[in-house]
């Protein structure tokens, strides 16, 4: 039985890899979970998977947690920084699946990797911020990475017994998102309700709103790059609208190597957890007679620069994917607050871009750094954007 820590127990990531844990107790077994502020659904989790160590955002949710424990219960609960890294990094697991949202998934993803656990990672930030370093460490410890994200999934599915020096290039797919099909004039009256409203997948705020931009193509371009040793230039992007392809490889002969299925994260989720295995998931199959009309076309950057800045600062290096991601992060959060327009968040992501002093292969302390200062410059441009 593989015995899961899982980060991000209470998002979308998280409810959907308990639903698969739950549907096959004589394999997976939950020893650690971890969530943010929702105390309410993690308290359910807990009495449902019985973890044994459990970590919340704040001392005054863990007070909460606490004192809803039956008197006779031993789990233990744990809040901040160290906290989440010991969950991270607890010693009864096997696995720990990364599904925290944002930058706030590096460092229990690094503590996890240092403590020799394999990850299932659905944290695409991790590799986006630290990539060089993540894979470094994951090399030293001996541990497995194993893609939680559909088209990352895809594309370790497709490489699977085949030689890296046989490949010619990644080709990421993406629906698009609800704007496809807008004009510029448009765009300028998006609000955060439509860019919530995804045409086929059921994901957290800001991975949709980040699907909506682009952006998420493009955090997924860089995380490609270290997941799977390639260069930048070897990652291709292509719309997709019925995101049925979740991602192909090409190799040096022409051929075509294509993962597809439903539009389902439980699918990945289970190959992740289950991995080199297989397991039987109680979803709908693909129909391709009645759901096989393909389409694939150019994202059009100009429209949507989100996909053109993650590829420059991916090409660019050092701190630059960490400062893209960071500014962006608070561009998005601002944007579901009412804050900014839509199309104001590529803008103020390349304002900050244009004002960082970038650091060539850069330390953990210089990337969180990078981090903190992008988030600061980001606020500082939306205030006087508003003022």
């Amino acid at each position: 039985m593989k015995k899961i820590t899982l980060l991000g127990s209470t998002g979308s990531i998280g409810i959907s890899a308990l639903d698969i844990i739950e549907k096959n107790p004589e394999r997976f077994c939950v020893v650690a979970l971890a969530a943010g502020e929702n105390t309410e659904l993690l308290k359910k989790q807990m009495e449902k998977f019985h973890p044994q160590i459990i970590y919340v955002k704040t001392k005054e949710k863990a007070a909460i947690l606490k004192s809803s424990l039956k008197s006779n219960s031993n789990i233990e609960v744990l809040y901040g920084k160290e906290g989440i890294k010991e969950v991270a990094s607890f010693p009864e697991a096997d696995i720990v699946i990364s599904a925290i949202s944002g930058a706030a998934g590096l460092m229990p993803t690094l503590a996890a990797i240092e403590a020799g656990k394999d990850i299932a990672l659905a944290n695409k930030e991790t590799m986006v911020i630290a990539g060089e370093i993540v894979t470094r460490v994951a090399k030293k410890k001996g541990v497995k990475i194993l893609p939680v994200d559909s088209e990352h999934s895809a594309i370790f599915q497709c490489l699977e017994g085949q030689k890296m020096d046989f490949l010619k290039k990644i080709i990421l797919t993406a629906s698009g998102g609800p704007f496809r099909k807008m004009t510029k004039k448009q765009l300028q009256s998006v609000k955060p309700k439509h860019a919530l409203k995804h045409p086929n997948w059921k994901m957290g705020k800001k991975i949709t709103i980040d699907s909506s931009s682009l952006m998420n193509k493009g955090l997924e371009v860089i995380e490609a790059k270290w997941l799977f040793d390639v260069q930048i230039s070897q990652i291709d992007v292509l719309i997709h609208p019925q995101s049925i392809v979740h991602s192909m490889v090409e190799f040096i002969d022409g051929s075509i190597l294509a993962q597809m299925g439903i539009p389902d994260m439980r699918i990945p989720i289970a190959y992740a957890l289950s991995y080199p295995e297989r397991i039987k998931i109680d979803l709908p199959p693909l129909n391709l007679i009645k759901d096989g009309k393909m389409e694939f076309m150019k994202p059009d950057t100009k429209m949507f620069p989100c996909l053109k800045l993650a590829y420059d600062a991916g090409i660019a290096g050092g701190t630059n994917p960490a400062v893209l991601n960071a500014a962006n992060e608070v561009a998005v959060e601002e944007f579901i607050n009412g804050k900014i327009k839509f199309i104001n968040i590529p803008k103020i992501i390349e304002k900050v871009l244009s004002l960082h002093d970038a650091v060539n292969d850069p330390s953990l302390e210089e990337i969180i750094q990078a981090d903190r200062w992008a988030r600061e410059h980001a606020q500082k441009i939306i205030e006087r954007k508003r003022s």
